[in-house]
């Protein structure tokens, strides 16, 4: 038997190679190339007394795009049209693809539809909707065994709503590791105050998860505590102060169903703006190529909220194991003459406080400073004294 030599085998080996890349083609599936941007109607008709509307027009992402999130729809004209022909338009705030509508106080008697015209010259209606009474909020509590969890109550004495969706808007504050009454700008030393502090801070976050519950299984239409969040244990939320403004939302039977099926594609897929591997079957429709999908559902109701405060001091067995940073420190001497005149090469450090007839000492800015590890140093107004 008779075997190739190596360099004979070596070369064999090379020519298999690179016939097999000069055959090669690269291959981009049809969801990569193809334009699917599809437009993204997010929003509800607001038929609570002197209250706005706002919609939020997006396209949807394909594979093959950059963008992290979806790309805003600008410039359309968007109006509510009631079923006795009464137009209300929308305004956008610039750049964004948010629109607005005045203060409205709507005939809750009346149905009413979403009108859209892109700057394309693209036309999409919605079907026409009634208008839902959305039971008050009864309550928004909290139980702790062990992590944190926060419900949400409420009962339809009628017994017509049934179908109920819910997000939230959660605030905590946030302290720097140290604590300073001094200041930088323009190369001077000033006390700060309640403007300028950066001791405390807070952080605003959304809700991402689409909360969806309903009674249409009970003999009464209550929601007596549905889940809306759970807090893991020693979570650095709950350190000072933690608050959650919560909203309802009443729903028709199909836009419950609709909510569903973006439930189960946006949480295991992305966002509402990204690709979707299902069909969303909503009730807008592109009326200038009826074969265009549209993603979205309208629904007319009136928004319930509620708000509540959980303190430091009300829970159990909490230690917060928010990271730490090394706060090195750094004295200096100063001018006797003008001692806030502030130059200290290395940008990392900020004034602590001073020695009294000492030097100042400094510290590491990402201690002295709230507002490096996120959030606003302005309080909000809602925020207790």
């Amino acid at each position: 038997m008779q075997y190739a030599r190596p360099h004979h085998t070596a070369c064999l080996m090379l020519l298999l190679s690179t016939a097999l890349s000069t055959c090669r083609e690269p291959y981009a599936p049809p969801a990569i190339t193809n334009p699917n941007h599809y437009l993204v109607v997010d929003g509800f008709i607001n038929t609570g007394a002197n209250t706005i509307t706002t919609f939020n027009l997006n396209r949807t992402r394909n594979l093959g795009d950059t963008t992290v999130n979806g790309i805003p729809e600008l410039d359309a004209q968007i109006s509510i049209i009631s079923s006795g022909g009464a137009t209300y338009p929308l305004t956008e705030t610039v750049g964004t693809g948010i629109y607005n509508s005045a203060p409205l106080t709507l005939d809750v008697t009346q149905q009413y539809h979403l009108s859209i015209t892109t700057t394309t010259g693209e036309t999409f209606s919605s079907d026409a909707v009634p208008c839902l009474t959305n039971p008050p909020i009864d309550s928004i509590f909290w139980r702790q065994p062990h992590d944190l969890t926060i419900y949400a109550g409420t009962h339809d004495p009628t017994d017509a709503t049934h179908y109920y969706r819910y997000d939230y808007n959660e605030t905590w504050q946030h302290n720097s590791q140290l604590q300073t009454v001094w200041g930088v700008a323009n190369g001077m030393i000033y006390p700060v105050d309640s403007s300028t502090q950066r001791d405390s801070c807070w952080t605003t976050d959304t809700s991402s998860n689409i909360l969806l519950t309903s009674s249409a299984a009970e003999t009464k239409d209550i929601i007596a505590g549905f889940p809306l969040v759970t807090i893991p244990n020693s979570d650095p939320r709950v350190q000072f102060i933690y608050s959650i403004l919560v909203r309802q939302y009443a729903l028709t039977e199909g836009a419950y169903n609709y909510w569903q099926l973006v439930q189960k594609n946006t949480q295991d897929v992305g966002t509402l703006f990204d690709v979707q591997p299902t069909q969303l079957a909503g009730n807008i429709h592109c009326t200038s190529n009826p074969a265009e999908p549209v993603i979205g559902y309208i629904n007319a109701t009136n928004l319930q909220q509620q708000r509540i405060f959980i303190l430091y001091e009300q829970v159990s067995n909490w230690t917060p194991n928010q990271a730490g940073f090394g706060c090195d420190t750094v004295q200096i001497s100063y001018d006797d003459l003008n001692p806030f005149v502030y130059n200290y090469p290395n940008p990392n450090y900020a004034p602590w406080y001073f020695i009294t007839f000492g030097p100042l000492v400094l510290a590491s800015k990402v201690c002295l400073d709230c507002t490096l590890t996120g959030g606003t140093n302005v309080r909000p107004p809602f925020w207790p004294q």
